[in-house]
């Protein structure tokens, strides 16, 4: 088979290290029985090793020769190949109790980190590898540099922990940052109603959408002084000092939540 020529249009770097795949095998513990589903497989160094532990896998792939070696490579009864784009896919169609994995462009881990929490109830769990900055900034604490709006809507819906570090010269081509693996659980218990999702959203992008301003400023289309002194929030603090459970707060004061949903209250930790 003709080496196949990594393209940058996709952010295709494939990994190589025999003992970083080995690692993350390990660390997804796949079962027989798991709904796995691998974002990107490319050359397969996870798919293979995945198919040898897994009755069936579902795989997701947009470059299309990549797709072709694939289903000459795995019979249709173990491999499941979907040509499509993650960003635009439906993941709700494979089922319930999906694990999702892979190795995730770089240039599309954020916008595709925000497509897949849409689908948070279906998923048991998820693990990829993303570019280290990426992860530090989703697994961040408030009052941190890395704290932001990825940080708040992921860590409104998911718990999430930095796994290990993977080195660039793990990979072919050698990117120019540093990789890690992060692992996602989703909550299981509903927070707010579909109207406060929505409205979390609108409240978080706009604190944050100019960081270096206060919350008075940036949330003035929102909330008046009176608002901030009965959330007992102090409107001189900036977005990253807020922690998720207060933009919680925020949405559920701006539109309290109907009596049909059950709302949890998340954790400051």
């Amino acid at each position: 088979m003709t080496r196949h020529i990594p393209r940058k249009r996709f952010g295709q770097n494939f990994l190589v290290d025999t003992q970083i795949i080995s690692n993350i095998i390990d660390a997804i513990y796949p079962q027989p029985g798991d709904r796995l589903v691998e974002i990107g497989p490319g050359l397969g160094a996870l798919t293979r090793p995945l198919l040898r532990l897994l009755d069936h896998l579902y795989v997701i792939e947009l470059d299309r020769d990549i797709v072709a070696r694939l289903e000459s490579e795995f019979l249709p009864d173990r491999l499941t190949i979907y040509s499509a784009d993650a960003l635009k896919f439906d993941f709700s169609l494979l089922g319930n109790k999906l694990r999702v994995v892979g190795n995730l462009p770089y240039n599309i881990s954020t916008p595709l980190l925000f497509h897949l929490s849409q689908y948070s109830k279906f998923i048991a769990d998820m693990h990829f590898m993303l570019q280290k900055e990426v992860v530090a900034r989703m697994v961040a604490e408030p009052g941190t540099s890395e704290y932001g709006r990825l940080s708040v809507m992921l860590q409104y819906r998911f718990e999430m922990e930095q796994v290990f570090i993977v080195p660039p010269e793990s990979f072919d081509p050698v990117p120019k940052v540093e990789s890690a693996i992060v692992r996602l659980l989703p909550f299981r218990q509903p927070v707010m109603t579909s109207g406060n999702e929505v409205l979390f959203a609108q409240v978080v992008a706009a604190a944050f959408s100019q960081r270096r301003k206060t919350l008075r400023n940036t949330l003035h289309h929102y909330l008046k002084p009176a608002d901030f002194t009965k959330l007992e929030i102090d409107s001189g603090l900036r977005a990253e000092n807020l922690s998720v459970a207060q933009f919680i707060a925020i949405a559920h004061y701006l539109a309290p939540p109907t009596d049909d949903v059950p709302v949890t209250p998340i954790s400051d930790q």
